[in-house]
């Protein structure tokens, strides 16, 4: 009788537990979702939303502008894959679309994420929002999901509108292949964006005041977007030394692989070298290739398989540096004393 009594107390208690556990994930979905909702409508009804969508959608019309005027001697070189030239032919010095959006996607997620929290503490809303039913680690991924989800609704509309407006200027409709490219360069926009939105809300964390997390996230993107190739150069050139003829023989490839490997450290560089692959099928390697090795090579174009082999570690790459960044940000925050600021 004993025996069963206790088993009978253990499982009351073991049901206990599990609908305790269930009722503390659905309370914390709840507030995640709550504080979603909260952040979108925040960005969304916010002047700086409309400052950056304005920025955005000048860059798309200028990127669009100058690839319609250009698109004539860009199908004269070559009339292949017709539709992706909309996205990376330039002209008359005006950039390209994925030019524009290589410079000015950092900017955005920058935007977004420089005074995520601590402007909340600043101004003690972080003590009044903490006190009520939710939980802490809801606070920064909701702030995070909510930008990302921005960006992504930005990013998406203006490839869109890019295509669209094209196929009504220039009647030329895009095959499988290039919409799936153009999926593609989409998915490795939002990713690249989203890598300097969480790299912002992880100075916004160490940072106290907005102004220094603003001024450490541009001085950041500055330096991956012009120095790193500068300093690349530099210490490949200090390694390997091509100053005379002799040396030239000997450590050119050394050189080019130190800068090439070098520069790979840099966001910037890993996002310009995926897309031009993706977006221009004629690009066969990402890599240095020698005479020997293009001996018997058949010139030609690359499918979409053999152009996502190429770069498909600068996504995961990206990816993974977007985590890395989130997650030091995500544990920093967590361990913060935020009721006594």
């Amino acid at each position: 009788m004993e025996s069963g009594k206790m088993r009978s107390i253990s499982l009351r208690r073991n049901r206990d537990k599990s609908v305790d556990n269930t009722k503390g994930n659905c309370s914390g979905m709840h507030s995640l979702a709550a504080l979603y909702r909260k952040e979108m409508s925040d960005h969304i009804t916010s002047k700086r939303f409309v400052i950056i969508l304005c920025l955005v959608m000048a860059s798309t019309i200028a990127g669009l502008y100058g690839a319609l005027s250009g698109l004539s001697d860009a199908i004269s070189d070559s009339s292949d894959f017709i539709f992706l030239k909309l996205y990376t032919t330039s002209g008359n010095s005006i950039p390209s679309y994925m030019s524009f959006i290589g410079l000015i996607g950092p900017f955005v997620g920058l935007i977004f994420g420089f005074d995520a929290i601590n402007s909340e503490r600043n101004n003690g809303t972080l003590n009044r929002l903490l006190s009520q039913p939710i939980y802490r680690d809801s606070v920064i991924i909701g702030k995070f999901l909510a930008s990302a989800s921005v960006i992504s609704i930005m990013v998406v509309s203006t490839g869109v509108l890019i295509g669209a407006i094209g196929f009504l200027k220039t009647g030329i409709h895009p095959s499988g292949e290039e919409l799936v490219r153009i999926l593609v360069y989409l998915v490795y926009t939002i990713v690249y964006i989203c890598f300097w939105l969480a790299m912002s809300m992880l100075f916004s964390v160490y940072c106290k005041h907005s102004s220094t997390s603003a001024l450490a996230s541009i001085a950041l993107w500055i330096f991956f977007a012009i120095f790193m190739s500068l300093l690349a150069s530099m210490i490949a050139n200090a390694v390997y030394p091509i100053n005379d003829q002799y040396h030239a023989i000997i450590n050119t490839m050394s050189n080019y692989n130190c800068e090439l490997y070098l520069n790979r450290i840099s966001p910037y560089y890993l996002y310009s070298e995926a897309v031009s692959t993706i977006l221009n099928p004629s690009v066969r390697t990402v890599n240095v290739v020698t005479m020997s090795q293009m001996v018997g090579a058949i010139s030609g174009y690359l499918s979409l398989g053999q152009s996502l082999l190429l770069v498909w570690p600068h996504l995961v790459g990206m990816a993974a540096l977007t985590l890395a960044a989130f997650t030091i940000a995500y544990v920093r925050f967590m361990r913060q004393e935020i009721r006594g600021n």
